[in-house]
């Protein structure tokens, strides 16, 4: 097996009154895409900066198995971070602010340019390398801010939303852009919203909540400890009651639309039961079932968020 690239041991973040991440533990093997997932204020942000260096840990250890030897962040020219937050300079041509940042991280002005003009021409961007930043779709700011990201060719790379403002396209081609580092060596800690990508991406995955892990695995372990069954998608022919009966075998029901319902069903579910309960329900059009998937999971797990949410949320935009 891999060894671990990132050790984190019972690491502690409080604010004021406010506990951001309590006792947190889990390990990133080296090449992996690690996915770290949570409702608003559930610790991640204030993880993230313990990670890279920004902030330190009240108690417990970070360990950054890094090339030089053991660190207690990532740092250096090992780590590439793509913020949430946009930082680039909007007023300055897009291949000037790529060249800088190369620069930031030890490349020679030549590589930088080098190394930015291919990915500028890869992501359908070389005829626009002469342009400001600022002129650019959000969509194409994003995948600049990527190309800074990656442009030196880090160890380990921490993404934080970064299919924001991508169109369905261009997030497949970002899919493709991340396992292509991951094959290359790189080890990726990835954060984002879009929970249908990052289950078609993620090696493993932590899910947060309260500053605490809820569940950690892969995605077929999640599955199994989740204990949840099929999800059943339902489709009728007219519009079913708001307030739903009670459904024997039913662990959460979410309504998709005025017509359709999903089920999450419990892996001990008797559909014969259930089928005719919801008929009793009114005439199905369609059914359609799958295996549970990571939103599934991660509602399930994590549910509503707790008291703190709000409170935590700003005490991590003011770490």
């Amino acid at each position: 097996m891999t060894e671990s690239i990132l050790s984190v041991e019972a690491i502690r973040k409080q604010y004021a009154t406010v506990t951001a991440v309590d006792r947190l533990n889990f390990q990133i093997r080296e090449g992996e895409i690690f996915a770290l997932l949570g409702p608003n204020g559930a610790g991640k942000t204030s993880t993230v900066r313990m990670l890279i260096g920004i902030t330190r840990p009240d108690s417990g250890r970070i360990r950054y198995q890094a090339r030089a030897g053991e660190q207690a962040a990532i740092t250096g020219p090992e780590l590439g971070y793509l913020p949430e937050e946009r930082g680039l300079y909007q007023d300055q041509p897009v291949l000037d602010v790529l060249v800088y940042f190369g620069r930031l991280q030890g490349l020679s002005r030549r590589d930088a340019r080098g190394r930015a003009t291919q990915w500028l021409e890869r992501l359908d961007l070389g005829e626009r390398a002469t342009e400001k930043l600022g002129a650019l779709s959000k969509g194409n700011q994003q995948k600049v801010q990527l190309i800074s990201t990656i442009l030196h060719r880090p160890r380990f790379a921490v993404l934080d939303e970064p299919f924001s403002g991508l169109d369905p396209v261009n997030q497949e081609r970002f899919l493709d852009l991340v396992r292509e580092l991951r094959a290359e060596g790189m080890t990726v800690l990835l954060s984002a919203h879009q929970m249908a990508l990052v289950e078609r991406l993620a090696d493993n995955i932590l899910l947060m909540n309260q500053g605490q892990e809820a569940m950690t695995g892969t995605l077929e372990s999640l599955r199994h400890d989740s204990g949840l069954g099929t999800a059943l998608e339902v489709q009728f022919r007219d519009q079913p009651p708001r307030e739903l009966p009670s459904l024997s075998g039913v662990q959460d029901s979410r309504r998709l639309d005025e017509r359709r319902l999903r089920l999450s069903l419990a892996s001990d579910s008797d559909m014969n039961e259930l089928l005719g309960a919801l008929q009793g329900l009114g005439a199905i059009e369609a059914l359609h079932s799958e295996r549970p998937s990571l939103h599934d999971i991660y509602l399930h797990a994590v549910g509503e968020k707790g008291p703190n949410s709000e409170k935590n949320d700003a005490e991590e935009m003011t770490a």
